[in-house]
């Protein structure tokens, strides 16, 4: 079994395994939408390799990181459009 780690997600702490991505993280936490497109629709992981960059977030203050490309470790900040 994996240790569990700490993360912050939109200002909320949350526990999760450790080893996953963030984007793995957040959608184990129902937290389904990412980012908003440019007309304002709520998008999310889809291909969860790093390809489509539907998963991007803002991670530790840089904006756009590919969630599905990313370890969860403890302290992390993670902040979606989902507020």
């Amino acid at each position: 079994m994996s240790e569990q780690v700490q993360i912050r997600v939109n200002g909320v702490a949350m526990t999760v395994p450790g080893g996953i991505t963030i984007a793995a993280a957040l959608l184990n936490a129902e937290v389904n939408g990412f980012r908003r497109s440019v007309s304002g629709e709520m998008r999310g992981p889809l291909c969860g390799m790093g390809v489509c960059y539907e998963c991007r977030a803002t991670v530790n203050g840089r904006a756009h990181r590919k969630t599905c490309q990313i370890v969860v470790r403890d302290g992390l900040e993670v902040t979606t459009d989902e507020l």
